[in-house]
């Protein structure tokens, strides 16, 4: 009769694989929770303190957590703060998706883009929420540039897709997705972050002009620069 017990060298067991799939499913929950609660107490701490150099200790007493559970989930602060930003950068981009998504028309999908981003500066609670990473934006750059690269190609890939659609059908024949696309990304993320720092609230015209603003810049009468109408 074969022996019911395995040799040493028998490849693991199917039993055995299920039996360990189930504990880490039970702890799975557990772990996104924690380090979830990780992520917004650090959000919440540097909002208070105004500041994207947090404590370890000032974050843990947020989330009601221990030393052990931040360092089960992240090696060290800095790469807690990464994971905060591309957590509001995965919002926004859900968000535009979203909301572009339900226009119809490629132009109509670029004036909602460009409303999404300077609106943030009309919501109060959004304002705030953002007013840390505006105020640090140039540090934050310099700290990790390739994550604010990548950042900033995934904000603006919505807009250059409903771009290039506009010029497909038409509907904005002369326009430059590219530059064209970095051109509106600078108006919109310049204006919504100077409104914060400054702390004022733009007017439903103010958004409206915005909007009005960079739209009637892709429909021009797409006339040369004037260097070049002189040959030069």
């Amino acid at each position: 009769m074969q022996n019911a017990v395995p040799s040493p060298q028998s490849e693991q067991s199917p039993v055995a694989r299920r039996a360990a799939e189930r504990a880490l499913a039970q702890r799975y929950s557990v772990y996104v929770a924690e380090a979830q609660r990780l992520i917004e107490a650090a959000r919440t701490v540097m909002q208070r303190t105004e500041s994207v150099e947090p404590r370890v200790s000032e974050i843990v007493g947020e989330a009601g957590l221990s030393n052990q559970a931040f360092y089960r989930h992240f090696r060290s602060k800095h790469e807690l703060l990464l994971a905060v930003l591309a957590d509001g950068q995965e919002q926004l981009v859900r968000y535009l998706e979203q909301r572009m998504a339900a226009e119809a028309i490629a132009l109509d999908r670029v004036r909602r883009w460009i409303r999404c981003i300077v609106k943030q500066a009309a919501h109060p609670r959004a304002a705030e929420a953002t007013r840390i990473f505006v105020v640090n934006a140039v540090r934050l750059a310099d700290q990790f540039p390739g994550e604010t690269s990548r950042s900033l190609a995934e904000i603006k890939a919505p807009l250059r897709a409903a771009l290039e659609d506009a010029v497909a059908h038409g509907d904005a024949p002369g326009a430059d997705p590219e530059r064209d696309t970095d051109a509106i990304y600078h108006l919109a993320m310049g204006w919504m972050e100077r409104k914060i720092i400054e702390r004022v609230c733009p007017s439903q015209e103010d958004v409206d002009h915005v909007v009005r603003f960079a739209v009637r810049g892709l429909l021009g009468d797409n006339e040369p620069a004037r260097g070049e109408q002189h040959g030069t």
